[in-house]
């Protein structure tokens, strides 16, 4: 199993860059309104659960699925 696919950038699917993506949006969205805004919207912290599902769900189907699928499209 190669865990490299958790880590390195190149070998991050769709699922798992838009999830960290998100997590890293979120954080500097949070940053700022607790110390500009000084308050979160309600729910604000439940971001950080869909963002992390998100990357779960990357992560396995990057680790388990099928070795022969297509990672990219490619137009012609």
């Amino acid at each position: 199993m190669d865990f490299s696919k958790l880590y390195r950038p190149s070998a991050l699917n769709s699922f798992q860059f838009i999830a960290l993506t998100g997590l890293l949006m979120s954080a500097g969205a949070h940053l700022i309104l607790y110390f500009f805004v000084g308050h979160l919207p309600e729910g604000f912290s439940w971001l950080y659960v869909c963002w992390m599902a998100l990357y779960l769900f990357g992560t396995l189907k990057n680790l388990f699925g099928k070795p022969d699928e297509p990672h990219h499209h490619h137009h012609h």
